[in-house]
């Protein structure tokens, strides 16, 4: 094990920014390198509320995960593009409603990589967390692999968080979460949120992330996200900026991205 550390180490270009470790700066996170902190800072100028947005990205996990182990009954998560470990990750969340809950992460970061230990870590005896090393674009891979974890003929919460903008061609983005939910059961739910074009101040933020360096993120409208969602029943209230789905904050305030939890037939 030690050996493939000190590879997928090797390949970690501290000097280019990468994207987990931006989001893992903004976070509050410790996993990152001048490079990250620099593109990060960039983007923060011309769009201060990306700070705010990774925050509520997490928070927006917490409370999916919880509703969707909590109401929905889900048992198995499937989280696509987890990124490196922060506070409060899927698996703890889960476990600590339900402690049998059974958990797949997938990511093909060589410092995800280097993490996946803590990723690994069970919060309780009766669950199970694991890792699939793949890039979403291969959902076959992933389906595969998840299978010798999960049981696709039970309901499974599949998890695009914050991800899809990677993919510059939203036909592509739809496939992938079609072929994905496709395989799984009646009863399973998609989870997504991305970044959203709906400010010029975050459109600026994007411009300036790719000028860094950093790799280019294409945002969405809410309309192309919600796409994304065909012949699902979306969960109340809908695509929403993700603050204000199922806010826990009496003060909670609308931001340039948006989510949603939806139900397979």
């Amino acid at each position: 094990m030690a050996s493939l550390e000190s590879e997928l180490a090797a390949k970690l270009q501290p000097d280019v920014p990468h994207a987990a470790r931006i989001w893992n700066y903004w976070m509050g996170g410790k996993d990152n390198f001048q490079s990250d902190r620099a593109a990060g800072d960039g983007v923060a100028e011309v769009y201060p509320e990306i700070v705010l947005m990774a925050q509520q990205s997490r928070r927006f996990l917490v409370r999916a995960v919880r509703f969707l182990a909590a109401e929905a009954g889900i048992r198995q998560f499937l989280d696509i593009g987890t990124g490196l470990p922060t506070m409060q990750n899927t698996h703890a969340v889960a476990q600590e409603v339900a402690p049998e809950s059974r958990i797949v992460y997938v990511d093909n970061d060589p410092m995800v990589l280097v993490h996946a230990r803590a990723l690994l870590a069970n919060t309780t005896s009766e669950g199970v967390t694991n890792y699939v090393p793949a890039d979403y674009h291969d959902p076959e891979k992933i389906l595969t692999e998840a299978a010798a974890t999960l049981d696709f003929s039970q309901p499974i919460a599949v998890m695009y968080m914050g991800v899809m903008g990677y993919e510059p061609d939203i036909n592509v983005v739809r496939s992938i979460v079609q072929q994905t939910m496709n395989a799984t059961a009646s009863g399973s739910h998609l989870v997504l949120w991305d970044g959203t074009d709906t400010s010029p101040a975050v459109v600026s933020g994007a411009a300036r992330l790719a000028e860094s360096g950093g790799v280019p993120y294409i945002l969405r409208s809410p309309q192309e996200l919600a796409s994304c969602f065909e012949g699902l029943t979306m969960v109340r209230p809908g695509l929403v900026p993700i603050p204000l789905w199922r806010p826990d904050e009496p003060d909670a305030q609308a931001i340039d991205a948006y989510g949603a939890v939806a139900r397979k037939p």
